[in-house]
C-alpha cells in the first residue's frame, strides 16, 4: 500500500505525517522508503517506527553538528601561545595569575606523558608591524617583536620550573646566556628527554610572524598537531566576540579554510601546515583546564586538516 508522507522540522527533530507528498510515494514499512530518507536528507537516522494502515508517523532525528573531538593521537604537540593573551585583563604586560593559569594546564598535560614544545608571540609588549605603522623601520621593529617573544618565553619557562616542570629554552635569535640557538636535534632530544621546550625569537627572522615560527617549529620538531589557544574555542564564521548569529566550524579543510577568507594564521604558516600535514587544532586556552579535556577529547575545537 502506498502512503503520502510531509515534512515538519522541529530543532532538532523532523516528524514526517500523513499528508502531501514531499519525499515521495514510497511503501511505509519497506526499507526503499526507508533508504530514501537516509539517502534525501543525508544525515538523518530513522530512531522510533510506527504505522498502520490508515495513520503513519516516522520521527527521524537529525543530527546537530557533529562535535568534532581530538581523536588524533597525540603525543607530541606544538602548542602556540598568544603574547597578548598573557596581558589578561591588564592593557599591557604580563598578567601573574594568566601566567600561572597557563603554565599550570601545561604542566598538567606534560604529566599525561605528553611531549610539549611551545611558540609565544610578543603582542603585549611590542609588535614590529606597530611599530612599522608608526614610521619604525620594519626589520628593527620585527628584531624588537622577537625579543618581546623571548621576555614571554622567559617568564613561561620560570613558573614552569616554579611548579615543578624540566625546561629547555631554545630560541630563533641566540641570547647568551639565556636561550640557546634554536637546532631541531637539541629541541627533539630535550622532549624526549621530558621537558617541555620553549623556543623563543620566532624564525629568528624579520617579516615572518610567530605563526609562521609555529608551524615552522612543529614540522621541525615533527608535532602530530599544531594546537593554536586562543580566547574562543574554535573558528568561527565571524569574530562570535560580535556577532551572537556566528557559528562554529567543528572541521575544515586547509583549501576551506583559505577560501573562506578565515584568519586561523597566516598564508605562510598555512602553506606550511598543508605541505607537510600538520594539522591545525583552534581552541579556547583561556579556560582553566581545557588544555588537558582537548587532549583527553572531553572539549572539542575546530580542526583543520
Amino acid at each position: 500500500m502506498q502512503q503520502e508522507v510531509s515534512v515538519k522540522e522541529t530543532s532538532c527533530f523532523v516528524l514526517l505525517f500523513p499528508s502531501k507528498t514531499i519525499l515521495g510515494q514510497y511503501p511505509l514499512a519497506s526499507s526503499r522508503f526507508l533508504r530514501s530518507c537516509s539517502a534525501n536528507k543525508a544525515g538523518w537516522k530513522i530512531i522510533t517506527f510506527a504505522a498502520t494502515i490508515n495513520q503513519a508517523e516516522l520521527t527521524v532525528y537529525k543530527p546537530q553538528p557533529k562535535q568534532i573531538q581530538v581523536t588524533m593521537k597525540l603525543n607530541r604537540i606544538l602548542l602556540k601561545l598568544s603574547g597578548e593573551s598573557l596581558m589578561g585583563d591588564q592593557h599591557y604586560g604580563i598578567d601573574p595569575l594568566r601566567l600561572s593559569q597557563y603554565c599550570s594546564d601545561i604542566a598538567t598535560t606534560a604529566n599525561m606523558g605528553i611531549q610539549i614544545a611551545i611558540v609565544i608571540g610578543g603582542g603585549n609588549i611590542f609588535r614590529g608591524l606597530q611599530g612599522a605603522a608608526k614610521g619604525m623601520d620594519r626589520v628593527q621593529g620585527d628584531y624588537m617583536g622577537m625579543l618581546a617573544t623571548l621576555i614571554n618565553s622567559m617568564a613561561l619557562q620560570a613558573e614552569l620550573e616554579k611548579q615543578g616542570m624540566k625546561t629547555l629554552l631554545l630560541g630563533g635569535l641566540e641570547v647568551k646566556p639565556i636561550a640557546a640557538p634554536m637546532c631541531r636535534r637539541d629541541a627533539i632530544k630535550g622532549l624526549e628527554d621530558g621537558k617541555i621546550v620553549i623556543i623563543s625569537g620566532g624564525t629568528g627572522n624579520p617579516f615572518f610572524t610567530t605563526d609562521s615560527a609555529s608551524a615552522l617549529r612543529g614540522v621541525e620538531i615533527m608535532a602530530d598537531a599544531l594546537l593554536k589557544g586562543t580566547r574562543v574555542d574554535g573558528v568561527y564564521t565571524s569574530d562570535p566576540e560580535k556577532d551572537p548569529a556566528a557559528e562554529r566550524y567543528d572541521q575544515l579543510s586547509f583549501d576551506e579554510a583559505y577560501s573562506k577568507n578565515l584568519k586561523i594564521m597566516d598564508l605562510t604558516a598555512f602553506a606550511l601546515c598543508k605541505e607537510n600535514k600538520l594539522p591545525i587544532v583552534v581552541f579556547d586556552m583561556n579556560t582553566p583546564g581545557n588544555l588537558p579535556r582537548l587532549i583527553k577529547g572531553e572539549v572539542h575545537g575546530t580542526v583543520v586538516s
